[in-house]
């Protein structure tokens, strides 16, 4: 399991907690009505994802087996109380926006997941990884969701960045269209799974487009 690239590769792609687990739809569904909300929620997702993941493979030797799943919970729990209130401190206008779904990062059945099945067997370098690599996939689908719904509900990208996230994104503000009266069904949940549906979609034409071609080049090398 210390294949780095293919932990990177299953984060990212080929287990992404989206676009192949199906996980944490419903924050996915409430907050991506921007790319900037999705960035924010990601964000803060990958860092409990991280910390939880190299506590719960520092300690896997002093837990017993009975008890792993509460002392999982409670761990994942004191995490995200703090992600929250760190949010809640530095970027509070993030955390206005975010709101109820900052704390229900505890009950996300990716975050304990990953504890459950990869940090709990694995060296702390190994469970890093996952935990960032399972944290940036969560955050590339929520920008992806978030910006599509955005750029059609409303023709701008990053909106707001600056007063969400610090003054240091300002350059991520971008408007499309001027005077765009807007599309108000991708600003609201169906418009969410209309996004998600279409991505999927995307993403398994991708998958078998790979599979043809590496087909192809199996039977080339064969016959050569």
């Amino acid at each position: 399991m210390n294949d780095y690239r293919g932990i990177f590769a299953d984060g990212l792609w080929n287990n992404n907690v989206v676009f192949a687990q199906m996980l944490a739809l419903c924050p996915l569904m409430a907050v991506t009505s921007t790319a900037t909300n999705g960035l924010g929620m990601g964000l803060a997702t990958t860092a409990v994802l991280l910390a939880s993941n190299i506590v719960v493979s520092s300690l896997r030797h002093w837990i017993a087996q009975e008890v792993r799943i509460p002392v999982y919970v409670l761990l994942i729990a004191s995490l995200v109380t703090l992600a929250d209130m760190a949010i809640n401190a530095w970027l509070h206008e993030l955390y206005k926006v975010l709101g109820l779904f900052i704390p229900l990062i505890v009950v996300n059945c990716c975050v304990l997941g990953r504890a459950e099945s990869f940090a709990s067997k694995q060296p702390v370098s190994a469970a890093a990884a996952d935990g960032l690599a399972m944290g940036l996939g969560l955050t590339l689908a929520l920008v992806l969701i978030g910006a599509c719904r955005e750029i059609l509900g409303s023709a701008t990208l990053f909106s707001h960045a600056s007063l969400l996230l610090g003054p240091a994104f300002t350059f991520l503000e971008t408007t499309l269209i001027k005077d765009y009266h807007g599309f108000l069904l991708m600003l609201l949940p169906p418009g969410g799974f209309l996004v998600l549906g279409f991505l999927l979609a995307g993403k398994r034409v991708i998958e078998r487009v790979a599979e043809k071609r590496e087909v192809k080049e199996e039977f080339h090398c064969s016959v050569q």
